[in-house]
């Protein structure tokens, strides 16, 4: 019969010189990303917290939409707001960034689209036009941060 071995027999011998590191935290190393929840804000820098308002500006005004507007389009603007605050918070935490920065572009992207093709434009609401340039914002800032880590 085998016996299960102490944990004092795994440990190398005293002076030994060891190459092998526990990893910090809980790290995924086949994505090298976090799955931890914890907030990263360590890591942040200025343009990320431009970003981070930038999203919840528009965010914000789509949840406010949302809640004014109802039914299918009401919907839809509460979606894109789920989008923003996901985003924001996969950021905060460090959960697989340069990824969230991809997506962030075609999201944000495809909400100046949609917003493009069911308003009449000119004129713009003043809510309208604070929105569009945070989304404007945000796609520059998600590109640069993109470059950046690229």
């Amino acid at each position: 019969m085998l016996r299960p071995r102490s944990p004092a027999a795994l440990e190398p011998p005293r002076g030994a010189v060891t190459t092998r590191t526990k990893p910090p935290g809980n790290v995924c190393h086949a994505y090298m990303s976090r799955t931890d929840t914890t907030l990263d804000l360590g890591s942040l820098t200025p343009l990320h917290w431009v970003g981070i308002a930038a999203a919840a500006v528009s965010g914000g005004i789509h949840l406010f939409l949302g809640i004014q507007v109802g039914g299918t389009f009401g919907t839809a603007f509460l979606v894109a707001t789920a989008g923003f605050a996901l985003g924001i918070a996969a950021v905060l935490v460090g959960y697989r960034r340069r990824l969230v920065y991809l997506l962030g572009i075609p999201f944000t992207g495809g909400q100046i689209v949609m917003w493009y093709a069911f308003n009449d434009v000119p004129p713009v609401p003043p809510t309208q036009a604070v929105d569009k340039l945070a989304q404007v914002l945000l796609i520059v800032v998600l590109a640069a941060l993109l470059r950046r880590e690229a």
